[in-house]
């Protein structure tokens, strides 16, 4: 499957991986520098993303406690999530997120 991280750049960085695990997963798998603390265990906010809005209604919202890891973040909007939280399947192919600040290891 094809996914897109843009990161807080602007630059795009394209990633192909099996529909397999998380979009954290993917993006250590492929390079993308993020922070990613806890190795995907919910508990921090350091792979944070804003999923692109074509998207958000296949991704889903986040749930209770990844909303509350969130609100910790000075860069939380209505599309944010945890990159651990969004498990990868053969819908979300061409899923674009964009890497916040805050989970930025660079």
């Amino acid at each position: 499957m094809n996914l897109t991280v843009v990161l807080p750049d602007g630059s795009a960085r394209p990633l192909t991986c099996a529909p397999k695990g998380s979009m954290m997963d993917a993006m250590r798998a492929g390079g993308v520098p993020v922070r990613a603390e806890c190795g995907g265990a919910m508990a921090c906010a350091t792979c944070h993303v804003h999923v692109d809005a074509a998207w958000i209604a296949r991704t889903g919202p986040a749930g209770d406690e990844e909303a509350d890891l969130l609100d910790m973040s000075d860069y939380r909007a209505e599309n944010s999530r945890l990159a651990c939280q969004i498990k990868l399947s053969p819908a979300l192919d061409g899923l674009t997120v964009a890497l916040q600040l805050d989970a930025f290891e660079g």
